[in-house]
């Protein structure tokens, strides 16, 4: 009997010291290429350059990604845990994986497919997204997701939760090229952080799965479904009184997109020949990774109200030079129209071409 157990007992720690050893060396396989910790503690997302004016209007703005770094503490409390309770209600308590929400989604989505719902559930983490948006790509095989968790780990000891926190809420895509929650609430609502309803901020939380199939007026049904569905979670984990959740979820979901809101925030003039020529400058001075991503602020010497002046001058003599000169002098060349086969309809495409939106008064 002794000895059984004596056998037992070596079994189970030999096949103990194989599954460590064996977990080590996958580790070791797939994290010795991955990013170190320096690398991870100092990434910054790129954000948007501004251009102002001399009196300090927004004049323009550059970017790849449009993004608006807001640092963690600026971020309301009601946005950040509009985040955690649709995406990672265990963030602040798990060690950059979960457990637990792997084993819910694993149990959930077998009973969707027993069922037939075709909605499956995700178990990454905040931190397993930041890791996927940053540094990984987005496909679905294995090797990806156990890097994934590997450098989720690693992050977890390099940062603080705060941090990871911070590099997500401004990272996330969240549509209409939209990145970051700061972006996000300008581009949906035109408004500021500080300024977003309990139910805007749970629409945009409840936008990192799927933007493009939450549209606010195009999939309106849809979109407000989730976004109840994210206030329901935020009242279950206790952040919202049930009140609250009820006034919230029957808020109409009013955009810019449909017209339902009118912006709150400076939006940069529609560009024109002085920003471009900006922008020339800038990115042959500092590169365009700099002008795209570098969050530049840039103060110019135009002044708008004086530019305008100017532009219609220069239209106005323009103009005068050519009539002097015998205005139009006829086509140099003719090309016969395939479908316009009369002179009525050539003259109704003519009327039907668009004046220059820069030459107002052209003839």
């Amino acid at each position: 009997m002794i000895r059984l157990i004596a056998g037992l007992f070596s079994f189970v720690a030999l096949a103990a010291i194989a599954g460590i050893a064996g977990v080590g060396l996958v580790v070791w396989m797939y994290g010795r290429d991955l990013p170190g910790y320096d690398s991870l503690a100092n990434y910054q997302p790129s954000t948007l350059s501004r251009v102002y004016s001399g009196e300090g209007r927004l004049i323009a703005e550059f970017a790849q990604e449009r993004r608006i770094f807001a640092p963690i503490d600026e971020i309301p409390a009601l946005v950040k845990q509009a985040f955690i309770s649709a995406e990672d209600k265990n963030f602040y308590s798990h060690p950059g994986i979960d457990a637990t929400g792997i084993l819910r989604a694993v149990l959930a989505n077998a009973q969707a497919l027993r069922s037939g719902d075709g909605r499956l559930q995700g178990a990454s983490t905040i931190t397993q997204q930041v890791m996927k948006n940053f540094l990984l790509t987005s496909d679905r095989s294995i090797e990806r997701k156990i890097k994934e968790a590997i450098l989720s780990l690693r992050i977890e000891r390099a940062l603080s939760k705060d941090r990871i926190l911070e590099l997500y809420l401004n990272e996330i895509f969240l549509g209409q090229n939209a990145y970051g929650v700061a972006a996000a609430a300008q581009r949906y609502f035109g408004v500021t952080l500080e300024d977003l309803t309990l139910a805007q901020a749970a629409y945009l939380a409840a936008l990192p799965k799927a933007p493009s199939d939450l549209h606010p007026v195009r999939q309106h049904a849809r979109a407000v479904e989730r976004r109840n569905y994210v206030l329901r979670q935020m009242f279950e984990n206790g952040v919202i009184s049930e009140i609250d959740m009820q006034i919230a979820r029957i808020e109409p979901l009013a955009t810019l997109f449909d017209g339902g809101v009118e912006t709150q925030v400076a939006v940069p003039d529609r560009p024109n020949h002085f920003t471009e020529e900006v922008r020339r400058v800038l990115t042959a001075r500092m590169g365009s990774e700099a002008v795209l991503g570098g969050g530049l602020t840039v103060r110019a010497t135009i002044d708008p109200a004086l530019q305008e002046v100017a532009a219609a001058a220069l239209r106005r003599q323009l103009l005068d030079y050519d009539r002097a000169q015998g205005g139009y002098g006829g086509p140099v060349a003719q090309l016969v129209g395939l479908d316009l086969g009369d002179e009525a309809a050539w003259r109704a495409a003519l009327a039907a071409t668009p004046a220059p939106r820069d030459v107002p008064d052209w003839r």
